[in-house]
């Protein structure tokens, strides 16, 4: 029988690093790279996330569709439409080569045509949820599942509760004191000890509102010795927000415009986020308190119901987007910036987190790909 499972999803980094962290898992379980297949966006990061490693890369064209009537979205909605039809085109072809025993999939629009393939020829679906709320490109395929994997709720028929899945890099971390500290002392300049490790992350493209706001909170707080503020702008305001650095006079402010989060997580005291489910993962997994900033107007207000979820846990505090600047910032972060409330949160999110999810979904893909 074949052995191939095609692992499906993509066009963010929210989407991409589970599928590496399930790939991680089936080939600890005794897949090989080519007996393991993804299948992402041509318009996302997979190319660059992806295409460098042993598992093959195929990209198909497609984009989300806008929700909005205006002539200029109606024409980007028009393309998104062919690029949709070209993209099951290819992929009906593409599952009918490889004759896959089960196709995964992570979600977002990169998925769709995958897992519409997988269902015409018959291939077991499974499907992985990470956020409280499904996108819609699950819910459209959940009646034809043969396994889906959520990260909250309870074990249903068909339905196992796994949690997030994280990248072996992720769980890896280790965030006791002594580690943080040599964590400090290997990053470029090291973080002198003593200092406030404040972490501000908004995904791949980023947050002009946050990082406006968070541009404003280094001016505000120029004169603390005490913090290391690292701003992780995304590419999109880079440049805008290296323009806009106040003059220092005791702050570390530090702005990147990428970086690789397993660094950053090990040094950080507290995280200023979306509340994206992996985000979400990983500040579980490691206990990183955190201050989120749930991105508004996302599919089912699934940043809004996962944020909750923290609030309610005294895991993170929440901020709407339209409050967010740098006043707003200050007074949310400075009282979190006390040792006995961090580790009151720290613990709250780690009784939030499912550790080796990958491994659990892994055992799932196993079972229905015999």
């Amino acid at each position: 029988m074949a052995r191939t499972v095609v692992i499906t999803g993509g066009g963010t980094g929210g989407h991409v690093f589970p599928m590496q962290a399930i790939a991680e898992q089936l080939e600890a379980r005794g897949w090989t790279p080519d007996e393991l297949r993804y299948v992402g966006s041509a318009h996302g990061q997979d190319r660059r996330l992806l295409g460098d490693g042993a598992i093959p890369l195929t990209t198909l064209p497609g984009r989300g569709l806008r929700r909005s009537l205006r002539p200029h979205d109606l024409a980007a909605n028009a393309a998104a439409v062919v690029g949709l039809v070209t993209a099951l085109i290819r992929a009906v072809a593409s599952l009918k080569k490889w004759r896959p025993s089960a196709v995964v999939s992570v979600g977002g629009y990169a998925a769709f045509a995958v897992d519409a393939a997988a269902v015409f020829w018959r291939v077991p679906l499974v499907l992985v949820n990470f956020d409280a709320v499904p996108g819609a490109v699950h819910r459209l395929f959940a009646r034809f599942a043969a396994a889906t994997c959520v990260a909250f709720g309870e074990d249903a028929p068909g339905v196992r509760v796994t949690g997030t899945p994280l990248r072996a890099s992720i769980e890896a971390l280790e965030r006791d004191d002594p580690s943080r500290a040599r964590a400090k002392s290997r990053v470029t300049p090291p973080i002198a000890d003593g200092r406030w490790v404040v972490v501000v992350m908004t995904g791949s493209l980023g947050s002009t509102r946050v990082n406006r706001a968070v541009s404003d909170l280094a001016r505000r707080w120029s004169t603390r010795a005490d913090v290391t503020l690292v701003h992780v702008t995304g590419r999109r305001d880079f440049d805008e927000v290296r323009a806009a650095t106040p003059e220092l006079a005791g702050l570390d402010y530090r702005i990147e415009d990428f970086a690789d989060m397993t660094t950053l997580w090990a040094v950080a005291d507290v995280a200023v986020c979306r509340a994206g489910a992996i985000t979400v993962g990983e500040l579980t997994a490691l206990a990183i308190p955190s201050l989120l900033v749930p991105l508004p107007g996302a599919p089912g207000d699934h940043q809004g119901h996962n944020a909750r979820r923290m609030s309610e846990a005294g895991a993170a505090v929440v901020l709407p987007d339209a409050q967010c600047t740098g006043a707003t910032l200050a007074a949310h972060l400075e009282p979190l910036l006390d040792r006995k409330r961090l580790a009151a949160m720290s613990a709250a999110a780690a009784r939030l987190a499912r550790p080796r999810a990958a491994e659990a979904i892994a055992r799932v893909i196993a079972d229905v790909a015999s």
